[in-house]
């Protein structure tokens, strides 16, 4: 099989009559989601988890097994290194990766290095760590059956050599505007999954990238746009028309397919956010009423961004980022599980601090009662 030669940026044949309807409505769907995002006043806080639920759900594609509760008990030191260790830790890197672009995306563009560095955060410490991190691959690679030859393979990416041209021209695409942005978007994620540039993680990084992108189209007021769970639900979709694209130039029964994904999953995220908002003020309600503090939205806001957390770093947490007393928090936090909005995951013993979640809240992002 010959290495793929990909189309040229923007593309000239697409079928405006069967695309721009459901273009209107994927723009509709997600200025809708976007006017919630913009009524929360710290939506990196709130909602956090459903940036771990992202995390989770990108890497299933790839056929990680380890769930939103998981990944936040290991991040509170209550799994130990076993079978899931390695799942659970390339989470936490996709995790790392989208809190570290959002940071990047204030001030710069996306750009090939930034790419690769968010790559080099994706594959720290994990199974693909031999696979080059942070570099573009440099050998000619193809996927298929494992063990099978280029021979066999169902897709041979672009040739190496070629491969930092193209990627140029892909950058340059992302500076350009095209016909609708949403458009562009679809473009630019199955652009760079075709090109393949990586030895590994590449449909995590081009995942990651749609938030990105949307954001720094100004679309979305914070990149937070999370696609992998209709993308999960629709995985053998998703896979065969990425391929069509390949073996017949069908682009636009692509774009149809990831037009249809905003819709549903700007609904769907809608849904969640409005829950996990109202979640938030009946909290502010209920921990006032049982604490009586004056430091009842500092407490909110760390159990939203931590919900499975060791009692001694949320006390050594608040009194860093608000100077409340290290002595204050047991009380607190004592008067919060009394009241059931707080659960004792592991009780403290010795020197061995108390570890505790906020279960309604990983509730709430898993989608199902686990806690």
């Amino acid at each position: 099989m010959n290495p793929y030669v990909p189309d040229a940026l923007p593309l000239t044949e697409l079928d405006f009559r069967r695309l721009l309807p459901l273009v209107g409505q994927a723009n509709a769907a997600l200025a809708r989601y976007d006017g919630l995002l913009q009524g929360i006043p710290n939506p990196a806080v709130m909602l956090s988890p459903l940036t771990t639920q992202e995390a989770v759900l990108s890497s299933k594609i790839e056929g990680t097994q380890a769930t939103v509760d998981e990944v936040l008990e290991q991040e509170a030191g209550l799994l130990k290194e076993g079978e899931k260790f390695q799942d659970i830790q390339e989470i936490s890197n996709y995790r790392q990766a989208l809190f570290s672009a959002r940071e990047y995306l204030k001030d710069y563009p996306i750009r090939l290095g930034f790419v690769r560095e968010l790559h080099r955060i994706l594959m720290n410490s994990v199974r693909g760590q031999d696979k080059t991190p942070g570099e573009f691959r440099k050998d000619q690679n193809w996927i298929g059956k494992h063990g099978c030859t280029i021979e066999q393979a169902s897709f041979v990416p672009p040739n190496p050599l070629q491969l930092p041209d193209y990627l140029q021209a892909w950058e340059h695409y992302l500076d350009s505007d095209d016909v609708d942005f949403l458009l562009q978007t679809a473009v630019v994620h199955a652009q760079f999954e075709l090109l393949h540039p990586f030895k590994d993680g590449n449909g995590r990084i081009g995942r990651i990238l749609i938030p990105l992108f949307l954001y720094q189209k100004r679309a979305l007021s914070q990149p937070m746009f999370y696609l992998s769970e209709y993308l999960e639900n629709h995985r053998e979709d998703y896979y065969q028309r990425l391929k069509a694209i390949s073996v017949e130039g069908d682009w636009n029964s692509w774009i149809v397919f990831f037009l249809q994904a905003i819709v549903t999953q700007a609904a769907q995220n809608s849904a969640r956010v409005t829950a996990i908002q109202a979640l938030y003020e009946e909290m502010k309600l209920a921990i006032q009423a049982a604490t009586h503090s004056q430091y009842t939205v500092h407490v909110l806001d760390a159990i939203f961004s931590k919900p499975v957390f060791r009692s001694s770093d949320l006390a050594q947490q608040l009194f860093q980022e608000f100077g409340i007393h290290e002595k204050t928090t047991p009380g607190l936090l004592r008067q919060m599980r009394d009241a059931g909005i707080l659960r004792e995951l592991q009780a403290g013993s010795g020197r061995r601090p108390a570890t505790l979640c906020f279960p309604r809240l990983i509730n709430l992002a898993e989608g199902r009662e686990v806690l």
